[in-house]
């Protein structure tokens, strides 16, 4: 039995397509089921259904052999006990900063505040800068931060960047581009080589034959 995480949503989405290709299409919806482990079309492998910030964890600690998650989140993650051996090229978006339209940059100096989820990446970014940033977390929400003066600027993903608009926020500087990528715990690569190394050729193939094309579902 092989067990992949992955996240409800737009991940979950854009990999059920890849997954279907392999025959490995599961065979429950978890948008008409509350059911957290999902069978597949295949009996020996299954998905858990998590939120998207645990699948690294649940990976890394072996309870899933395999994982699929955004760059932001691994970056944010920071995990030692996974190999991350393929970009799959979903869900695509970026990390950046951004503030209310006209607002100073917040890298002119100072020390900005900077509401976000992603504290330790925000850190480390503002650090380069020469920065010293306050950073405030929060879950969600962000665009409001800076409307409200909890913040001079954000650190979100951004996709179309039309909520940043209807709030009056404009996109700032590029933290970092991302994409999903499949994350595999080191225990199992050893003690499942074999069933892991034909997974991921297989979705490796897959995605080489939906590169610069849409994956319909």
């Amino acid at each position: 039995m092989l067990t992949l995480a992955v996240s409800k949503g737009r991940i979950y989405d854009e990999t059920v397509p890849l997954l279907k290709a392999l025959g490995l299409e599961p065979a429950v919806c978890p948008d008409k089921s509350r059911k957290l482990i999902l069978p597949t079309l295949n009996p020996d492998f299954q998905l858990l259904v998590i939120r998207a910030t645990d699948v690294p964890t649940y990976v890394e600690y072996g309870a899933a052999d395999m994982g699929i998650a955004g760059k932001d989140v691994l970056e944010e993650y920071e995990a030692t006990g996974l190999y991350e051996p393929l970009d799959l090229g979903i869900a695509c978006c970026r990390l950046m900063t951004a503030a209310r339209v006209g607002a100073p940059d917040p890298l002119s100096g100072g020390r900005p505040r900077v509401a976000t989820k992603y504290v330790k990446t925000a850190h480390r970014y503002f650090a380069r800068h020469g920065i010293q940033a306050e950073i405030i977390k929060l879950y969600g929400s962000m665009e409001l931060a800076p409307l409200v003066g909890l913040a001079d600027c954000i650190v979100d993903v951004v996709d179309t960047g039309n909520t940043l608009k209807a709030n009056g926020l404009e996109a700032r500087d590029l933290i970092m581009q991302v994409s999903s990528r499949l994350v595999v715990n080191k225990a199992a690569m050893k003690m499942k080589h074999t069933a892991i190394s034909r997974f991921i050729t297989a979705i490796s193939q897959t995605v080489a034959s939906h590169a610069g094309r849409s994956i319909q579902p």
